[in-house]
């Protein structure tokens, strides 16, 4: 089902036809809320869905396209600077983007929370891939951002999309051609994770073979795909070094990959790093353009 938002701009999408994958039943309600700074937060998600930003067929350019994966570590969405803010910044550069509205993990209302999360995100890629034509994408161009704990799962979707945990009849592939990772949760180490998001997506003990199997530097391979990270060395939150292995393992590989290291600008703050007059997105555009 497609319900228009703005005649030729945005269209949400439900991405489900029938029942949600690896869902309960539950009275859990979704929720959106905006502080006094305007920053909007949605928990509660059961019926996750996309929103897309179609760019202007005059700028769209050669049929690129990006899934965005807000953070709020693991237990709400930052939906607006994290989402719906950089999915426009991306369509005004001719780039479709696609706001992943994902369900958050909770035992009330999921049999296991730890794939509910990146079932919706290989969902997500398949969709898009599926129905590329329909909205001037092209199949070998579909890339994932993911910001902090969404930088985790759109990193969990680059190293273990060769396993599907949705319906794939049609055998598609779930590989993002490319990834940006803005000051990401990579890792489940302690010491390096961020724990908020640890213990929302696995639990408050979870296993060794948990532990390694979401820390997604330890997962790159040579399939993982050309990545692009961000991230400001006094984030207190989500300590670069999250980037800095990620980064490590995917040159282990010989694949293309860059980091952006700001010397400040902390953690969450989106599309603008108000502690320097550089643009990241403007570095990202150059880089994908290159590869």
């Amino acid at each position: 089902m497609v319900t228009p938002v703005a005649a030729n701009s945005q269209v949400v999408i439900n991405l489900y036809d029938d029942a949600v994958p690896n869902s309960k039943p539950s009275s859990m309600e979704e929720i959106s809320t905006t502080d006094d700074h305007g920053v909007v937060r949605i928990s509660g998600v059961t019926k996750p869905t996309l929103t897309a930003y179609l760019p202007n067929k005059k700028t769209a350019h050669a049929g690129k396209a990006v899934i965005v994966c807000p953070g709020g570590g693991y237990s709400i969405l930052a939906i607006g600077h994290e989402g719906h803010d950089v999915a426009q910044a991306f369509a005004a550069h001719g780039i479709a983007a696609f706001v992943l509205q994902y369900r958050l993990p909770t035992d009330d209302a999921m049999i296991d929370k730890r794939i509910g999360p990146l079932q919706d995100a290989q969902r997500a890629i398949q969709l898009v891939r599926e129905r590329a034509d329909e909205w001037g994408v092209a199949q070998d161009k579909i890339g994932v951002v993911g910001f902090s704990a969404g930088g985790h799962l759109a990193s969990t979707l680059c190293t273990q999309h060769q396993e599907p945990l949705i319906d794939n009849p049609e055998g598609t592939s779930l590989r993002p051609d490319f990834a940006l990772l803005a000051y990401p949760v990579i890792s489940m180490k302690e010491g390096m994770t961020h724990n908020g998001s640890k213990k929302n997506l696995l639990g408050s003990n979870p296993g060794a073979g948990d532990v390694v199997r979401f820390s997604n530097e330890m997962q790159v391979t040579a399939a993982t795909p050309p990545t692009f990270l961000m991230h400001a060395a006094d984030d207190t939150v989500v300590p670069i070094a999250n980037s800095e292995a990620y980064l490590t393992a995917l040159k282990k590989y010989g694949t293309a990959a860059r980091l952006v290291r700001y010397p400040s600008g902390g953690h969450g703050f989106g599309l603008h790093n108000t502690t320097t007059s550089d643009k990241w997105v403007d570095q990202f555009l150059t880089w994908l353009a290159e590869q």
